[in-house]
């Protein structure tokens, strides 16, 4: 049976190899891919400074999918011939105004090309409808940022690594286990999407009943929706505040919801993900496959984050010495969004610059 499936796999590469060498042949070239015309701020509008030690720009590159992406591109003012690259992307929820602008605009000041970029559907990026999530497209995102790095004069393509934060963590992780141009990998304060949305915090709606009447309450959306013609919005960070709201609740709200980390377009600090988002991220495990992951890996944690299981456990699958898990003693989940003097930006620049050589 195995044989035959492979047999048949590859009479399919085959005739599409052929049946696309004949449109070729034809005239039928493949265009230019298709950039979709994003309306993009043009002045500072971020949550951090802006640094004076690099320079800044906005870009637009599209994904597999043809969603076409935007993000900020920082650039050490020293450039000298080809540099490694990094892309950052995170949280879920957040834009790159955020946490990922911070993380990229200080690795460039460290000597890196960095691009901070909105995912598919969010932000300033494209993709319809808004405020949708996919465990593939996400994951799709990261690639993309890849594509786009890998192409600038100034980048060497062989020198590229990519940060994700939080929710993008695990990203980050999935997109390391199917990219092999992606040379090292840093997951910050990182979730699995896929078994939180899947088994609920700390799996305790780990069973069968748990997710039937979630996928039922989901999918009755999709119809209230579809008869109203738009996405009903889950809702961001909960406000006002509940006094008895667990203590990572109050750290979002502390970030999200404040002058430290509010933005007009995060999601989180707004009015959150379509009610209907999560379904995908239901049956579809992101680490599968972060065994097989052959580039260098490292995963920060705060001792005293909630999800700092996620981290742990993510780490558990890694093989190989070139893995690393660090904790940061008495840090919190959002204190690695960004405080600057808990952020390992040290271990991180230490990291990237003996992985990316």
């Amino acid at each position: 049976m195995l044989k035959f499936v492979s047999l048949f796999l590859m009479s399919l590469l085959i005739l599409t190899s052929s049946a696309f060498a004949k449109e070729t042949l034809k005239g039928s070239v493949p265009s230019k891919m298709k950039m979709q015309k994003l309306n993009l701020v043009k002045e500072w509008d971020k949550t951090f400074p802006k640094s004076d030690k690099v320079n800044h720009r906005k870009v637009t590159f599209v994904n597999r999918y043809g969603i076409t992406l935007a993000g900020d591109l920082y650039e050490p003012k020293d450039i000298k011939g080809k540099m490694p690259a990094i892309a950052v992307c995170g949280p879920f929820g957040a834009v790159k105004e955020q946490s990922s602008g911070l993380y990229a605009q200080t690795m460039a000041e460290r000597g890196f090309i960095t691009l901070a970029f909105d995912p598919s559907f969010t932000g300033e990026s494209g993709g319809e409808p808004r405020y949708v999530a996919s465990p593939d497209i996400n994951t799709e995102d990261f690639s993309a940022a890849v594509d786009f790095l890998s192409v600038q004069d100034n980048v060497d393509s062989e020198k590229i690594g990519i940060i994700g934060i939080c929710g993008w963590g695990g990203m980050a992780i999935n997109a390391a286990a199917m990219d092999t141009r992606i040379k090292a990998t840093v997951a910050s304060t990182m979730y699995d999407m896929t078994r939180v949305t899947a088994k609920g915090y700390f799996d305790e709606a780990d069973n069968e009943e748990a997710r039937y009447n979630a996928k039922k309450a989901m999918n009755e959306q999709r119809i209230v929706d579809y008869k109203n013609g738009k996405y009903e919005l889950g809702g961001g960070v909960v406000d006002p505040l509940p006094e008895d709201a667990p203590y990572f609740v109050k750290d979002y709200y502390a970030y999200y919801k404040t002058p430290r980390g509010y933005h007009s377009r995060s999601l989180n600090s707004n009015g959150g993900w379509n009610k209907t988002s999560p379904l995908s991220f239901m049956n579809m495990p992101i680490l599968a496959y972060a065994g097989e992951i052959r580039s260098a890996v490292l995963i920060i944690h705060g001792e005293k984050a909630h999800s700092r299981y996620f981290g742990e456990d993510a780490y558990k699958k890694l093989k190989g010495d070139n893995k690393e898990l660090m904790i940061i003693p008495n840090a919190s989940h959002t204190d690695l969004y960004d405080q600057v003097n808990i952020i390992p930006f040290d271990k991180m620049e230490k990291f990237f610059k003996e992985n990316l050589k």
